[in-house]
């Protein structure tokens, strides 16, 4: 019987933290979306194809994400984000986005190497 309640008990736990992990995830998900959507998309549009209404504009235009941080890291990705294009030989069209935590930057990276 105790070893049943310790089964079960683990069980429970596990789904808890399976749920809570997932919720975490969710919101950390959001918050990234909402950042992308916010700082990134006019320029480089909502799926990260370089076609947002601003991006349209500029020369030269924003890249395709799938093409332009191919074998990229990530922490050359950050820095960029970070510094802005022409402290790091890109487009000076890329402004730095030095108001953005590091915690904001991380998620926006792991949100971008998705789209």
């Amino acid at each position: 019987m105790k070893v049943r309640n310790r089964l079960a008990k683990g069980i429970v736990i596990g789904a808890t933290v399976a749920t809570l992990t997932g919720a975490i995830t969710s919101y950390v998900w959001a918050d990234a979306k909402d950042l992308y959507g916010d700082n990134c998309a006019g320029c480089h549009g909502p799926g990260g194809k370089g076609d947002g209404p601003a991006g349209k504009m500029l020369q030269p235009p924003p890249q395709d994400f799938a093409t332009a941080l191919k074998g990229k890291t990530d922490d050359y990705i950050k820095k960029v984000i970070k510094e802005g294009g022409a402290a790091n030989g890109k487009s000076a069209n890329m402004p730095a986005a030095a108001d953005l935590t590091d915690d904001q930057i991380k998620s926006l990276v792991d949100y971008i190497k998705h789209l």
